[in-house]
């Protein structure tokens, strides 16, 4: 491939990320409905703030990295800190020195960030390791596990490094797949001693040592006339329910798969652009008008819906201490109950979310777009 060719192969891939962030807000905002009202309810359930940490403003989606009793938050300005989640005592702080296009990624002791550059960046308890860069744009979170750091481009191909030496290990690439791919974090986690990723609407798990395809499952076939609506990448994060990982297929299909079996469990048609929560009793997603469904865990049937948080842009929701938590694009942070869906809480943030909530040592830790960590209690 001459430089030209791959000039234009790299344009294409750009256009066609910026294209799919599209999709997903809209194509714009001047016909976009307006947010259903704040309901008004009696709280039956009281969440307390147990601490906050600022790092720095998100532009984007970034991930918060949950390890034991540690979490790492980034910031789009290349800023990285790690912090007990106890406590919210800063363990170490560090400067990439450049903007992220994606982290962070994390396993307590290694952390690992990609700049706007295509840069991969390795922190050893805050202090640089080491740097490679990568041949295509990043937007999915590294994973960092084993001792080893995994990153998945927007080409969908994953590439396997040493987290001690950067040392590259191998690279896995599904060809023939659509060009045109999702601008959010896709599907990229470990399920015991399986890497398992996305690639279009199919979830592959890989041998993290080798990159060998253990299984392959899709959730469904995509449909449609042209590549933006044939689009189904599966969206990070996935959720765990017993020895299911539940994920859903963007415009397409919310789904379990039994991961001793490398089957799928169940499937159902919706279609949505966030990823989904979940436990041994129930699945939880948002649609792409913010109606949000609970599937029971064991079989896929719906449990309850509710639509009074329609155009109110929720975020990925999470099961924490009894309740399902999920944010909107007002900076609310609504509470349900798993059983029926109704509101028990609600919690003003200074911002909307910029990624995923997760749950360590019983606290609840959502980031927002402003830079503010917050971590949660449930009383």
């Amino acid at each position: 491939m001459t430089e030209q060719s791959r000039g234009l192969t790299l344009a294409w891939r750009v256009g066609a990320v910026m294209l799919a962030a599209a999709v997903v807000a809209g194509c714009g905002s001047a016909s976009k409905p307006k947010p259903t009202p704040l309901e008004s309810f009696t709280p039956s359930q009281t969440v307390r703030t147990a601490w906050t940490a600022r790092v720095g403003a998100a532009e984007g989606p970034l991930s918060l990295a949950v390890s034991g009793s540690t979490v790492a938050m980034a910031s789009t300005d290349g800023q990285v800190v790690s912090l007990e989640v106890e406590t919210g005592r800063e363990r170490w702080r560090a400067a990439v020195g450049s903007k992220l296009s994606a982290g962070v990624g994390s396993d307590g002791r290694f952390a690992a960030v990609v700049t706007s550059d295509n840069e991969l960046v390795t922190l050893d308890e805050g202090k640089p390791l080491w740097r490679d860069r990568l041949p295509g744009r990043v937007i999915t979170a590294p994973l960092v596990a084993g001792e080893r750091v995994f990153i998945q481009s927007v080409d969908r191909s994953v590439r396997a490094y040493d987290a001690l030496d950067g040392r590259w290990l191998w690279n896995f690439a599904r060809p023939g797949v659509d060009p045109l791919s999702l601008a959010q974090n896709g599907l990229l986690t470990a399920f015991r001693d399986t890497l398992v990723i996305g690639t279009s609407s199919r979830m592959i798990g890989l041998d993290p040592t080798k990159g060998s395809v253990r299984f392959e499952v899709s959730l469904g076939l995509p449909r449609g006339t042209n590549e933006v609506e044939r689009l189904s990448d599966l969206v990070g994060p996935a959720a765990r329910s017993d020895d299911d990982l539940c994920v859903r297929s963007f415009q397409l299909a919310v789904g379990c798969v039994n991961m001793n079996r490398g089957t799928m469990r169940w499937s159902r048609p919706q279609s949505g652009h966030q990823g989904l929560a979940a436990d041994d009793q129930v699945v939880v997603g948002a649609d792409s008008a913010d109606r949000l469904t609970a599937w029971r865990a064991d079989s896929g049937d719906t449990a309850w819906r509710v639509d009074r948080f329609q155009h109110r842009g929720l975020s990925t929701p999470v099961i924490w201490s009894g309740l399902i938590a999920v944010g909107d694009s007002e900076g609310q942070l609504h509470f349900l109950s798993p059983q029926d869906g109704r509101t028990v809480a609600r919690l003003s943030l200074d911002a909307p979310l910029s990624g995923a909530p997760r749950v360590a040592a019983g606290h609840l830790l959502v980031a927002t777009r402003a830079g503010t960590l917050y971590a949660l209690r449930a009383q």
